[in-house]
């Protein structure tokens, strides 16, 4: 019989322990342990299989023929500046902020402005059905982008999804905390689930050469849910700032 591990995994900062207690050693915060199987995060091998070899890859030059531009504006004007003029190809964005501050909107007008210029935009929903995400695009005048939508969780099943046909240009990911993959033996929302979840997303964008957008909830402290592990996974981290009461929000890269 294969031997299931067992690891306790800190909610606050992702560190293993092999066993339970109080306090994380590598943070300092109390009661923030919980029990996960899998060990570091994977699924153990079964009962006589043996571990997958390595497939040979192709190794590329340093100089080769660019047929696309680095960059692809998004059309807002205020979204490029902070992205450095667009989204780069390949390139994996994490957008924090509270709940209700606009990330939801944002990101559908930049699909939607993609859309219209002929590119492949998709607006993947973890938390919210399709049809209130069209009810938001019909608020902001926005019904009528071709932006391809979908309310699905499970990431082999989204990654399958958007392999087949066109690459896209442009996915958005509402909200990785919603994520899951069945490769990892932990609750959906789990620092371990949103670490795989968020490494199956960025291979794909590497991958395919699609801009990857992940939508990140921010605690009561102001502090990006899930593991700091994903923070230093992606290329770039923006923060979505504003009062509720207050007309204007402020989008900066951290």
């Amino acid at each position: 019989m294969s031997k299931r591990t067992i690891a306790f995994i800190c909610q606050n900062c992702g560190a293993t322990h092999n066993r339970w207690q109080g306090k994380c050693e590598a943070c300092g915060e109390w009661n923030t342990l919980v029990e996960e199987g899998g060990g570091i995060g994977t699924r153990a091998l079964g009962p006589g299989k043996a571990p997958r070899k390595g497939r040979l890859f192709a190794l590329e030059p340093l100089t080769g023929e660019v047929h696309e531009a680095p960059r692809l504006p998004s059309g807002l004007a205020e979204l490029d500046r902070v992205t450095g003029g667009g989204f780069v190809r390949g390139s994996v964005l994490l957008m924090a902020g509270d709940p209700g501050i606009g990330k939801s909107t944002l990101l559908i007008q930049a699909a939607a402005a993609l859309a219209r210029a002929k590119h492949r935009a998709i607006y993947i929903s973890g938390e919210e059905a399709v049809a209130q995400v069209r009810l938001r695009a019909e608020r902001l005048g926005l019904a009528d982008a071709p932006v391809e939508l979908a309310a699905e969780t499970a990431i082999e099943d989204i990654i399958a999804t958007l392999s087949a046909g066109k690459t896209p240009r442009l996915v958005i990911i509402d909200s990785i905390q919603t994520m899951w993959t069945d490769m990892v033996e932990s609750a959906p929302g789990t620092v371990t689930q949103v670490r795989a979840s968020a490494q199956a997303l960025i291979r794909f964008a590497k991958q395919s050469g699609a801009a990857v957008i992940l939508v990140g909830h921010v605690t009561k402290d102001g502090q990006i849910a899930g593991p700091r592990v994903v923070e230093h996974m992606v290329d770039a981290v923006l923060s979505f700032e504003g009062e509720g009461s207050h007309q204007f929000r402020i989008l900066r890269a951290v």
